[in-house]
């Protein structure tokens, strides 16, 4: 069973379209990155699947419940950081978790939960003031409790420090082994490659990928950058390596370094031109296309007309 369904989810607001015919599936245990521009419709999405905002259109269901016509049975088994929180800042942290153990029903330990999301040493002071990053930790230990099945975290790192970002990473891995689905929207790209096994990017409103972030590399037809140290540089080495097919640049860098844009699949040919010339090979480097390049190239085409699953031998568009 998927965790999450969304079959043809449509919301309009008034002339806005805030999703457009979005049809995807979460698989149960998995960690899957929502990922799109500001205003591309993420948190719209998870207002709907947490029935805050009514569709106007098409079907979402969590875990076999309709989000609809079951809402409760859902927000029992979900746990929740939202982008848009309200903390009461008279209660003390430790309130804010007893609260959500208590509107769970839950026998969780206050204690551990605050240890676990690393604000234990302020768990008796009052919410009112703390940083933008343990408000944040607070939520997320809100989140925990119950060890819900699918964790809904929408921007989940901000505010976090690098070593915030990090814990929360262990978190969402020691969550999915468990066995819970994390689906979470984010706009820090390196937190999405560092922790999903797939992704699915909105743009105005219509999902437009989905698949693992190697297999969306893979579909685009990107190329890799190959950096070359050699012995020395001369002509007949960069006229050789121009003329290997699949080449589409080369810059030389000083005396001794050449960098060659070429599609992935011609590396071997690079390397195999430079020994057919005589010149030594003191080193080479391989750069795959960053993650904010292939974010880009998703979110900022025009040609794209629907979700592209990268997985399939032939990419397919369809919603």
């Amino acid at each position: 069973m998927n965790a999450i369904e969304l079959r043809g989810l449509t919301k309009r607001f008034g002339d806005v379209t805030a999703l457009d015919d979005v049809t995807l599936d979460v698989r149960e245990g998995e960690i899957f990155g929502f990922l799109g521009p500001n205003g591309a419709g993420k948190s719209t999405t998870i207002d709907v699947l947490l029935d805050f905002v009514r569709p106007t259109d098409g079907e979402a269901s969590v875990l076999g419940h309709d989000c609809r016509e079951a809402s409760l049975a859902v927000r029992q088994r979900v746990g929740v950081l939202p982008d848009g929180y309200h903390l009461y800042d008279r209660l003390t942290a430790r309130e804010h978790v007893e609260f959500a153990v208590a509107s769970k029903r839950s026998d969780d330990d206050v204690d551990a939960l605050l240890e676990r999301v690393g604000i234990a040493d302020a768990a008796d002071r009052k919410a009112g003031g703390f940083s933008k990053g343990m408000r944040q930790r607070l939520v997320l230990a809100m989140a925990l409790v119950g060890t819900p099945d699918v964790l809904v975290l929408d921007e989940p790192t901000t505010g976090l420090d690098p070593n915030g970002a990090r814990e929360l990473r262990e978190i969402i891995r020691a969550e999915r082994d468990r066995g819970a689905t994390v689906f979470f929207s984010s706009h820090v790209l390196e937190q999405v490659e560092a922790v999903c096994d797939r992704v699915g990017i909105l743009r105005e409103g219509r999902l437009v990928a989905v698949d693992t972030i190697d297999a969306l590399r893979g579909a685009l037809g990107t190329e890799a950058r190959l950096t070359l140290t050699v012995d020395a540089v001369d002509d007949r080495l960069v006229d050789a390596i121009e003329a290997v097919e699949g080449v589409s640049s080369v810059r030389v860098d000083g005396s001794r370094t050449v960098s060659v844009t070429c599609e992935d699949d011609t590396k071997a040919a690079v390397l195999g031109a430079v020994s057919a010339v005589g010149v030594a090979l003191v080193d080479f480097d391989t750069e795959e296309v960053s993650l904010e390049e292939l974010f880009a190239a998703y979110t900022e085409t025009e040609e794209e007309d629907g979700a592209v699953d990268a997985g399939a031998a032939t990419p397919e568009v369809g919603r």
